[in-house]
């Protein structure tokens, strides 16, 4: 397990239950009242310090290497069942987004989301999550295919941002994010929207518009990242954590700003602690959300989508 900076008094305490139960298996020494005083404190030290997270720290959890991406979260719902499509049919496969079918029980879904990779090599055959303009116009010629069979759509975002390379923009990189914006207002499918991990800029938004989007409890939804603002306002990075304050950019921030429709709870220490309960919690939320979409006309459904996103930034005084 890897630990954060913030997260040590965690390891340190981890580390003394470690050796205690060692002690007591290589010894006649009774350690069963010291091990049992070390637990007790582990579990106050992690309510205390997960308890009062600041922006900076849950941006911090949401890109911890151990953190389930979006295949984890795909294969873990669908097992056996989920079958990748590749290929925009343009250009190429965009390898930092996937896509494909599965099904929850008895149920279709299309799924589409960003992915990341887990050591060097698989960071970068994934671009590190940053798609491309073929990545956008594959996740389109999927949920245009969902439509043509009325399959719902569920879309897990994970990326610190669209891939800002020369060639990327010389392909329509801004063009690519905004057809699919304009075109995700159409498709006459249940749209289900899950940010997972990091949900920055452009690159989120790309396939971000639903019908219901949830955020889990240590992400972050926002315009840039904090390093990025930090070095645009202050031209360093070292202003960071004010930053992340400042762009209101948790799951508890966005759901009070109506930006969201609801936070997505974590296990104590966040998702990667214990991903089966992570796992089984998204599912349900998933069927539960599917089932209530399900029950509306195609016609109400897309004006409901039309107005939850106009409503956004209204305010009075």
């Amino acid at each position: 397990m890897e630990y954060l900076d913030f997260e040590l008094p965690i390891k340190e305490l981890n580390e003394q239950l470690d050796k205690c139960q060692v002690i007591g298996k290589e010894s006649e020494v009774d350690v069963t009242d010291t091990c049992k005083n070390i637990e007790k404190k582990l579990e106050a030290t992690k309510k205390e310090i997960y308890g009062n997270l600041n922006a900076w720290q849950r941006v911090q959890l949401s890109r911890h290497p151990n953190r389930p991406y979006t295949l984890d979260y795909i294969n873990a719902l669908c097992g056996d069942t989920f079958l990748e499509l590749f290929g925009d049919r343009g250009v190429k496969d965009d390898k930092a987004m996937i896509g494909g079918l599965g099904k929850i029980g008895d149920q279709s879904f299309m799924f589409i989301g960003q992915q990341k990779g887990t050591n060097t090599k698989t960071r970068q055959y994934r671009n590190f999550g940053m798609a491309n303009p073929e990545g956008y116009r594959k996740a389109l010629r999927l949920m245009r295919m969902a439509e043509k069979f009325n399959v719902p759509i569920v879309t897990f975002v994970d990326t610190p941002g669209a891939y800002p390379g020369l060639e990327a923009e010389e392909r329509g990189q801004g063009e690519a994010i905004a057809r699919n914006i304009f075109e995700m207002f159409r498709i006459k499918v249940p749209i289900i929207v899950i940010i997972v991990g990091e949900g920055a800029s452009g690159g989120a938004l790309g396939i971000g518009v639903g019908d219901k989007v949830f955020m889990l409890e240590n992400t972050w939804y926002s315009v840039i990242s904090p390093e990025s603002c930090s070095s645009i306002l202050f031209r360093s990075w070292e202003y960071k954590e004010i930053a992340a304050d400042a762009l209101k950019l948790t799951s508890v921030d966005m759901k009070k700003n109506h930006l969201i429709d609801d936070v997505i709870p974590e296990p104590l220490g966040g998702a990667h602690y214990d991903r089966e309960t992570t796992f089984e919690t998204v599912k349900k939320t998933i069927v539960k959300t599917y089932a209530e979409l399900s029950k509306k006309s195609i016609d109400k459904l897309l004006i409901e989508r039309m107005e939850k996103y106009e409503k956004m930034g209204e305010f009075s005084e």
